[in-house]
């Protein structure tokens, strides 16, 4: 008798950095290299680098610049950022947070 597994909690894996989608995904897809889409875009190659080796994050400028060269505007990549960052730090501060009770359990001091 094959035993069914129900799953209780989201998997718990990390986002993806938008660094790591450009790098991946969508520069080989262009056929273009690192250079001339940091010309494309108005950066030195060394900012598009720290990106895609995901040791900086995508800002509200590079978003707007990354939007513009592929037509997918802003909010997609801010929004890939945010989460990226968001689990990061909540992996960092899950212990912390824990400790934490919500205020409508706390009730008023």
């Amino acid at each position: 008798m094959i035993e069914e597994c129900v799953m209780t909690e989201a998997p718990q894996m990390p986002p993806i950095h938008p660094g790591a989608i450009l790098r991946e995904d969508v520069i080989p897809e262009m056929s273009i290299s690192v250079t001339e889409f940091a010309k494309r875009i108005g950066v030195s190659r060394q900012i598009l680098h720290r990106i895609l080796a995901e040791t900086n994050s995508i800002t509200p400028e590079m978003a707007l610049r990354i939007g513009r060269f592929l037509g997918n505007g802003p909010g997609l990549w801010l929004r890939m950022q945010e989460q990226f960052d968001l689990w990061q730090s909540e992996q960092k501060l899950r212990e912390v947070l824990e400790t934490i009770k919500p205020f409508s359990e706390a009730g008023r001091v």
